[in-house]
């Protein structure tokens, strides 16, 4: 069983990845919310962390195509199954042509980068193959969103890790540097999200809070132990809402 700190690997957790993480309500939320930001004129789109593709097979208004890439082979492989033009390929290095795609998406993908510069990295490289006029659109604040003042997040709280990537004045930094302004924001809920202890417990030793936990003076397993100890082990606290801003390509 991986400890809190190891990243979770997307490869071997692709077939049950959307079961744990709200399915086809939250999913299709998402993609409203993305599309909803989109300007009309928009007729290519790239999923950016496409995972599953359970948010990109949502993404749809007619003239729009839509594409999907992802870094895990199992995960990019999974969303093909679904019908995803998907390919693989690292959010830094994307096989696409400068200045080709009308608008680039990146649905909670920025809070996992945690390597130093790598979600300024990525941020550029949206505005690289962004068409001037093009919108690049994503969530953040990720970690804040999950704090709904339940005695879960009281008892998380202290070990929380510092600094998120998708902190939105950090991803506002780097989206003027990549020569991206700000434009747009909305908001929506994350449906089958409102965790419980008895689950809490389980993703922190499997791994699932890697990009924000740090167990500080103690281990993830007793960690859990303290998770498994609160009342109404399978009652769900409430549903986060996350934040989604869009940023235009100057």
């Amino acid at each position: 069983m991986p400890d809190a700190a190891a990243l979770l690997d997307y490869d071997a957790e692709a077939e049950a990845y959307d079961a744990t993480r709200g399915g086809v309500p939250r999913a299709g939320a998402a993609a409203a919310a993305v599309l909803g930001l989109l300007p009309p004129h928009a007729r290519t789109l790239l999923d950016l962390g496409c995972g599953t593709g359970i948010v990109t097979t949502r993404l749809t208004r007619p003239g729009l195509t839509v594409l999907g890439a992802d870094a895990s082979y199992g995960m990019a492989s999974t969303a093909a199954r679904w019908g995803v033009r998907a390919v693989l390929a690292s959010g830094t290095r994307l096989p696409v042509r400068p200045a080709s795609l009308d608008a680039v998406s990146a649905v909670w993908l920025l809070h996992l980068l945690r390597g130093p510069g790598t979600a300024a990295a990525v941020i550029a490289e949206a505005g690289r193959v962004l068409r001037p006029g093009g919108v690049f659109v994503t969530t953040v604040d990720k970690d804040a969103a999950h704090d709904v003042g339940s005695d879960i997040d009281a008892l998380l709280a202290p070990h929380l890790t510092a600094a998120p990537a998708d902190a939105s004045p950090e991803v506002e930094e780097h989206a003027a540097r990549a020569g991206l302004r700000p434009d747009r924001e909305t908001r929506f809920t994350g449906h089958g999200q409102g965790r419980t202890p008895r689950g809490a417990a389980a993703d922190l030793l499997a791994g699932r809070y890697a990009s924000r936990i740090r167990p500080r003076g103690t281990t993830p397993h007793e960690l859990a132990a303290r998770l498994a100890a609160l009342p109404g082990q399978d009652v769900a606290r409430p549903e986060p809402t996350y934040r989604v801003r869009s940023f235009v390509r100057v």
